[in-house]
């Protein structure tokens, strides 16, 4: 791997979340000389620690506390249905701590060197580690991952106002929240809250939640929160915040009014930023392009022996991507002559919200954007048996096709299992299937999946 040159290492890896950790595990499988450098006090990434399993194993407390109360509607009493707020956090606390305590277990597991302090460039070959050592390598993938995104208003920063960081480790539970953001993260967190007795208020500065979604699908989520008593304000303009005796207060337009909205708690979810701190990127060249690592397809860097993977390149902040990335980055260091290109096809996102939304491929509003021709047709699970059995009466499937060929192009499910239900279209893009082919595949009855033939009926007979 090191040519006429002598380098302590084949691969060094800066960064030991899921990204890292799979380039590490890659490189070390077929042999390279790998060191994995992380200066985090708890290691484990974003994931495991402050992202998709902390918040999933409160989501899912809530739902079963949602459930409970409502269970009336299947006539099961139950008497007084309340949650033990120390107890739901105690449960996530150790089930997180089981998901971290084999990920450093793993990395310590021998198959390469882990170093747990910081690094920074001094030359393109070469780091300092924070704990007075100077390395040198062949090849680096940086997986440093991200961090909270600076706020709008500097007043802002004066609120200690919580994030999806520090959320998590609330020891108990506020009587009322604002939460800033219209995103997965900060939709996530606003229904925990509200379930848990919280009394929420969301301001999202576009038009809809969830900016990058088709409008029939945010206008699901935004119907389904002011049900359950959650206040949503989208369309807004922040300009104030200050702190109001024992509460905080913010201070918005909407429409051309000026809006006031205080809470004892306000939740900053306007999004992470790539964490490049400390790197000494531009001591070496290495260009960063929006205040994220610019890569070419093969996850490679503006210089050659140099990879980026996970949140870092700010492409997207999704942990099978990163893991895809950082596995790619190896191989083509590996394989130069047969490079491995990250093909974003099959791109699937999840809010695991109820309904849970979930999306493969094209949306309506990235097909119009790209100027790409499609038919779509959806169906509504308020007219399918196994939904209405389980009471959900919200939310649609819907499916977008090539006119020309019927080629499944993108899928879309707000309901019931969405994240689940999502990854049959997954499988369908997968081996290029058409609507027709998935409208003939036998779908056991009654189920939510046998939704999907019904959409795919449809354009079906629209297509030659």
């Amino acid at each position: 791997m090191s040519g006429n040159h002598k380098f302590d290492f084949d691969l060094a890896v800066i960064g030991a979340g899921s990204g890292g950790f799979a380039a590490a595990r890659t490189g070390a499988a077929v042999g390279l000389k790998t060191v994995v450098i992380d200066g985090a006090r708890e290691l484990g990434g974003l994931c495991i620690l402050k992202g998709c399993m902390p918040t999933k194993a409160l989501l899912h407390a809530a739902e079963v506390l949602h459930l409970a109360r409502n269970a009336g509607t299947w006539g099961i009493q139950v008497e007084d249905a309340r949650a033990n707020y120390g107890r739901v956090k105690a449960r996530k606390d150790a089930v997180i701590k089981e998901f971290a305590d084999y990920r450093v277990q793993q990395l310590h597991g021998g198959r390469f060197e882990f170093i747990n302090t910081t690094a920074r460039f001094t030359d393109p070959h070469s780091l300092q580690l924070g704990n007075g050592r100077s390395i040198s390598a062949a090849h680096f993938v940086i997986s440093t991952g991200s961090k909270i995104a600076p706020s709008p208003l500097p007043e802002l920063d004066e609120l200690n106002c919580l994030t999806s960081d520090t959320a998590l480790d609330l020891e108990r539970l506020p009587k009322s929240l604002i939460v800033l953001g219209g995103g997965a993260v900060a939709l996530e967190f606003a229904q925990f809250f509200a379930r848990m007795g919280t009394r929420v208020t969301v301001i999202q500065r576009s038009a809809h939640v969830l900016t990058g979604a088709d409008a029939d699908v945010a206008g699901e989520l935004e119907k389904a929160f002011r049900r359950e008593g959650i206040t949503l304000y989208t369309g807004t303009r922040l300009t104030q915040a200050r702190r109001v005796g024992d509460d905080k207060e913010i201070v918005f337009e909407q429409e051309g009014q000026t809006v006031r909205v205080r809470a004892e708690e306000i939740l900053f979810a306007l999004g992470r930023v790539p964490q490049l701190d400390s790197l000494g990127l531009d001591r070496i060249g290495l260009k960063v392009e929006g205040g994220r690592i610019g890569t070419n397809s093969r996850m490679q860097c503006s210089l050659a022996h140099i990879y980026a993977a996970g949140d870092c390149t700010g492409l997207h902040e999704i942990v099978h991507i990163a893991i895809q990335q950082g596995e790619t980055a190896v191989h083509n260091i590996l394989n130069p002559g047969s490079p491995r290109q990250m093909d974003y096809r099959l791109l699937t996102e999840v809010v695991f919200t109820d309904p849970q939304l979930a999306v493969v491929g094209l949306t309506e509003k990235a097909a119009q954007a790209r100027g790409i021709p499609y038919l779509t047709a959806s169906y509504p699970f308020n007219d399918h048996g196994k939904s209405i059995i389980m009471n959900i009466r919200e939310g649609f499937v819907k499916l977008l096709a090539a006119p020309d060929t019927g080629e499944i192009i993108g899928g879309c499910c707000v309901g019931p299992l969405g994240g689940e239900l999502i990854h049959e279209i997954v499988a369908c893009m997968h081996k290029r299937m058409t609507v027709r082919e998935l409208a003939t595949m036998p779908h056991y009855h009654p189920t939510l999946a046998e939704i999907w033939t019904y959409p795919a009926e449809e354009l079906a007979d629209k297509i030659p």
